[in-house]
């Protein structure tokens, strides 16, 4: 594919926008950019240091202070590094996604958090998901992809990839989990988790990884 398209994939935790996300991009041979891990690493970072996570002042020192990096996917992972740091495995953890959304709550960290995505999207060939992109970070987006599942399946989807990785956790912790978070992050002031206007919706409840990507795919052939 010639033309080198901005694709911004938005939804709620846990809807798959970061699975399809990499494998969409391998296939176009684009470059996959997870907001979230950038949010997730302040997080980390902050409760490493017992920053105050209700002090947003606090927390956009700690930001401006901070060198967050993520490397192009080599076999499916992308590496998340923090100050040089390989944070990937410890931004996922059960604590960092349970403060992520207040971390990002705050306007002035949201500003520049915006700021250096759109940098990294400038050149196009970018495939960049998170729960504002098609909404605010990049409005003017090629390609604008929303995705949805039902909270049991999200919470499943959960279930499973933290069994794999090792963690025991509760199924209906994690339900209450995502309900939580998505209260949070569509009711914040500040770039709330909305549906862009020109998103194409894809109700990901139902459908496989594979069935989500030729469907993205199609979306993306049919702009070019």
């Amino acid at each position: 594919m010639n033309q080198r398209l901005q694709v911004a994939i938005d939804g709620p935790a846990a809807a798959g926008k970061s699975t399809v996300a990499k494998q969409v991009a391998g296939q176009l041979e684009y470059i996959y950019i997870d907001t979230g891990a950038m949010y997730r690493a302040l997080a980390y970072h902050a409760l490493k240091t017992h920053t105050d996570l209700h002090n947003g002042e606090r927390l956009s020192e700690l930001l401006d202070a901070s060198e967050i990096t993520l490397e192009p996917v080599k076999q499916g992972r992308q590496t998340v590094l923090l100050n040089g740091e390989d944070v990937t495995k410890e931004i996922r953890s059960q604590s960092v996604t349970n403060h992520v959304s207040l971390v990002a709550q705050y306007p002035a960290i949201r500003q520049v958090m915006a700021d250096r995505q759109r940098e990294m999207a400038a050149g196009g060939g970018i495939i960049m998901d998170g729960r504002d992109i098609g909404s605010h970070v990049l409005p003017n987006a090629e390609v604008k992809i929303y995705l949805i599942a039902s909270v049991n399946e999200r919470a499943e989807r959960r279930y499973q990839e933290q069994l794999a990785g090792g963690l025991q956790t509760s199924l209906e912790q994690l339900k209450a989990d995502i309900r939580q978070r998505d209260k949070l992050d569509s009711e914040r002031e500040v770039s709330p988790l909305i549906k862009a206007e020109d998103a194409v919706e894809i109700d990901t409840t139902s459908l496989s990884i594979n069935d989500v990507i030729l469907r993205i795919l199609e979306v993306i052939k049919e702009r070019v």
